[in-house]
């Protein structure tokens, strides 16, 4: 496929971009720049998506149990496959469509920003430590294992390195030539991300199952429940005895939180991308906000210092909770854990939301402008946080169900019914605040202001109705209308430039100090139940009302998008915290 041959609009992009530099105030949207069948094409993209997506689902979802005759390493074919076709199109993207002339016209300043782009990296060399953790474990005992799970790490590790390098250079391009195959490749590779994340998290929640069979049953029934997906009948003779694969076990499943956040880092990107696939962006009305990151100016330190605390302390609720749950079969060091993971919960998700409340009201005395423009990168932040809120919201309400119509009540149960509530109400504040801090427009005053005083240095004397100015390099006196077009200062410009930003600072500082506690916070929320803390399985009171079967697959269902929605939230504090 050439890079001449284009959909019949896109081929005359030459004389749209022509024809916008004659039109400034031309919308994108106008007809002109409209691609023929570009719904069509939308559509086709998606409906592949969809096809893939409930293959991979029903393979995987079939695969996690014993006595349906699918095994594990059918999913990794599948996978394997489906990585193998996603790299080969990364390379004729990287090599042939983005190569093309007039291939790329425009970039999208809104999408891939540098803190999304830098947590993909971090999260894809976790997840490269991962599958060399991998390789080593199923290296261990090869002799007995199907070669599939052998070459899947292998594989994933070349996408993830792939996938990585693509969305870091074309993360921002709006591609204007092989339009359709543009758009079935990136679905693909959305589809693909998703399908390895439904692999991880089930492979996570079947091994935390067994973790906690195991210390229930038997030795055989665990051995009839295991499902090693071997070629070997005996699963004896593909048993992980030894020391070093030992830790390449538990090495690579404390490493899925990683790979799992990965994959949701990258479906997010690639769907950005995919939305401006043939997409017009008129600059007169896109602005491009070249904002700093400054992390320890316009600051009080209280943000940070609050942040920290609770950072500090939840690493250390979180490793006396695994110690006394997970390592010890005594119920009171049980209850004790409990009560402490309710109590710090409580305490954290309280202070959240009260800060959250307070940014809102804030941001009523507010005077920036909203942002209005069209922005796929925002859109899709706002669904994805109030779309991962859902799998909160139902463990939440499921819980409150539970605990409001068992009996007898004690006091975890009011514990357990308190932290399910203020996690519902601190969600509903967060995304209130996090929305409404996307939605502003960035500060504009300061480059005004510093513009003012450098023009006010030679300030010879002031009052209200007159402004006696001096210029430094020429010496002449600026007048309300000046010869060069430059904007005239008044003495009400300059009266106004010298209130204003104390105005406005106040404002920006409590902002940052909220978004940055709000940040910090989120990273721990994101730990606990990501390395472990889990509560839910850990609890009686649901396990008893709902039952051993049902309870467990509701957790499974919606606690990954609670745990997606706190990596998420983090991103998107970051840019608020940016935008203020």
């Amino acid at each position: 496929m050439g890079c001449g041959h284009k959909d019949d609009k896109a081929s005359l992009a030459s004389s749209q971009i022509a024809s916008f530099s004659h039109q400034p105030h031309q919308s994108p949207s106008t007809p002109a720049s409209k691609e023929v069948w570009k719904k069509g094409g939308r559509m086709f993209s998606i409906l592949l998506a969809v096809h893939l997506a409930l293959l991979a689902c029903t393979l995987v979802s079939s695969g996690a149990f014993e006595k349906i005759a699918v095994h594990d390493y059918d999913v990794f074919f599948l996978l394997t496959v489906m990585m193998l076709i996603v790299i080969i199109w990364i390379i004729f993207y990287l090599f042939g469509t983005s190569r093309c002339p007039d291939a790329i016209l425009c970039k999208d300043s809104h999408a891939g920003p540098i803190w999304l782009r830098g947590g993909l990296i971090l999260f894809a060399i976790f997840s490269l430590v991962m599958d060399v953790f991998k390789i080593g474990y199923y290296s261990s005992f090869y002799s007995c294992l199907s070669a599939i799970k052998i070459i899947y790490p292998i594989v994933q590790a070349i996408f993830v390195v792939v996938q990585t390098y693509f969305l870091w250079i074309s993360a921002k391009d709006c591609v204007h030539v092989h339009l359709n195959v543009t758009r079935c490749g990136l679905m693909l590779t959305l589809t693909t991300n998703l399908a390895v994340w439904m692999s991880a998290v089930t492979d996570e929640s079947v091994h935390k199952a067994h973790s906690k069979l195991k210390k229930n049953v038997t030795e055989e029934i665990f051995r009839w429940l295991m499902k090693a997906g071997m070629r070997s009948s005996s699963a004896e003779e593909c048993n992980c005895n030894s020391q070093i694969c030992q830790i390449f076990k538990n090495g690579y499943f404390w490493l899925y939180p990683f790979n799992i956040e990965y994959s949701l880092f990258a479906s997010a990107m690639v769907y950005v991308m995919w939305k401006n696939v043939g997409r017009f962006i008129d600059h007169h009305s896109h602005h491009i906000h070249r904002l700093k990151f400054r992390l320890f100016r316009r600051t009080f330190f209280v943000g940070i210092v609050l942040g920290l605390i609770i950072l500090v302390s939840g690493l250390g609720v979180l490793i006396l909770y695994e110690v006394q749950v997970n390592s010890s079969t005594e119920s009171s060091k049980k209850s004790q854990a409990l009560t402490m993971y309710y109590i710090f919960n409580i305490v954290c998700l309280g202070l959240m939301s009260l800060v959250c409340i307070g940014g809102s009201v804030i941001y009523r005395f507010d005077k920036r402008d909203m942002d209005r423009h069209k922005n796929p990168t925002r859109t899709l932040d706002v669904a994805l946080l109030m779309g991962a809120a859902l799998g909160q919201y139902a463990i939440s309400y499921y819980s409150i169900v539970a605990i409001v119509a068992s009996t007898p009540r004690d006091a975890i149960s009011a514990l357990n019914l308190t932290y399910a509530l203020l996690m519902i109400a601190q969600h509903t504040f967060q995304n209130i605040f996090i929305i409404e801090g996307l939605h502003r427009q960035p500060p504009k005053e300061d480059h005004k202001h510093d513009s003012h005083q450098k023009d006010l240095y030679g300030l010879t004397f002031v009052n209200i109705n007159a402004v006696s100015l001096r210029v430094p390099d020429s010496g002449s006196t600026l007048a309300p209308s000046t010869a060069s077009g430059a904007e005239a200062i008044h003495p009400s410009d300059f009266v106004r430039s010298l209130t204003a930003p104390k105005k406005m600072n106040w404002r920006r500082k409590f902002l940052r100090e909220i978004s940055m506690f709000l940040l910090l916070s989120n990273i721990i929320l994101w730990i606990m139940p990501a390395f472990g803390a889990r509560p839910q399985f850990d609890n009686d009171t649901e396990l008893n009302f709902y039952g051993d079967s049902m309870w467990p697959a509701i957790v499974d269902i919606c606690l990954p998008f609670g745990i997606f929605y706190r990596m998420h939230a983090v991103a998107s504090l970051l840019e608020v915290y940016i935008m203020s």
